[in-house]
């Protein structure tokens, strides 16, 4: 499967949104301990570091060299470049296992089969992702028209999976609910187009010669925008579920 963050760490880093800090501790709060943490397809630590509050040891795994140059550092937290489907972890040694806006990419047979050998008995795996953001009524049809079709033909297929809030990815674990707040920030214009433009159809587009589309966007809101900072919302999804030992075939 392509890897569409080997470069564009810096990027990543400075204008992606984080996390709220309430969903690592209900996470932490459903782990049978809080030894380890593992946060898989980490990118640029964005939620690895929150994890950090609530366990004693954190690891993030990410593929990518470039966004692991640009992770956050925080003591308590060791980054490691490693695929999901082969983390180079101890047997049974995570109480936590996360994967935030990653899990579309990954290869869930193997992985699952992963998370299985490196799992403490009753360990919580996490899928979290969120989907196009929720802006204000008088911005959201143009944005709307920009993710479906301005760059509806340059997102990758696994896309799709994040649309449909992950409802349709395989999961095989005994469910547990989990309540999660959305992400919520007051963003400029710039700021925000500086988010649009971490976004792999972006990137995809602009290579094919297609960069002006969020400029393009940017202009036709610039005056409802305004000159201040609006409202932008993004919903969180989580998959969760218990992780067994009797799991292990």
């Amino acid at each position: 499967m392509t890897n569409w963050f080997t470069s564009g760490g810096a990027g990543y880093a400075a204008h992606r949104p984080t996390y709220p800090a309430e969903l690592a501790r209900a996470l932490a709060e459903l782990a049978p301990a809080r030894r380890l943490a593992v946060d898989v397809g980490c990118g640029s630590g964005q939620f690895t570091v929150l994890l950090a509050e609530c366990f004693d040891e954190v690891i993030g795994l990410d593929p990518s060299d470039d966004q692991l140059a640009h992770a956050v550092a925080r003591d308590g937290v060791e980054y490691r470049r490693a695929r999901a489907e082969e983390t180079g972890l101890a047997d049974a040694c995570a109480d936590l296992i996360t994967v935030a806006q990653a899990a579309h990419w990954l290869d869930l047979p193997p992985f699952y089969d992963e998370v299985r050998r490196i799992a403490a008995d009753g360990a919580v795996l996490a899928l979290i992702t969120y989907g196009a953001a929720d802006l204000p009524p008088d911005l959201q049809p143009r944005f709307d028209r920009l993710y479906r079709d301005e760059l509806g033909p340059y997102w990758p297929p696994e896309r799709r999976h994040i649309d449909a809030g992950y409802a349709d990815l395989e999961f095989g674990f005994d469910r547990l609910p989990v309540a999660a707040p959305a992400i919520e920030r007051e963003w400029t214009l710039g700021e925000f187009t500086a988010y649009l433009e971490t976004w792999s159809a972006a990137r995809r587009a602009a290579a094919a010669g297609d960069g002006h589309l969020i400029d393009r966007f940017a202009a036709d809101i610039r005056d409802s925008w305004g000159p201040g900072r609006r409202r932008v919302r993004w919903p969180l999804t989580v998959v969760a579920g218990r992780v067994e030992r009797s799991d292990l075939r």
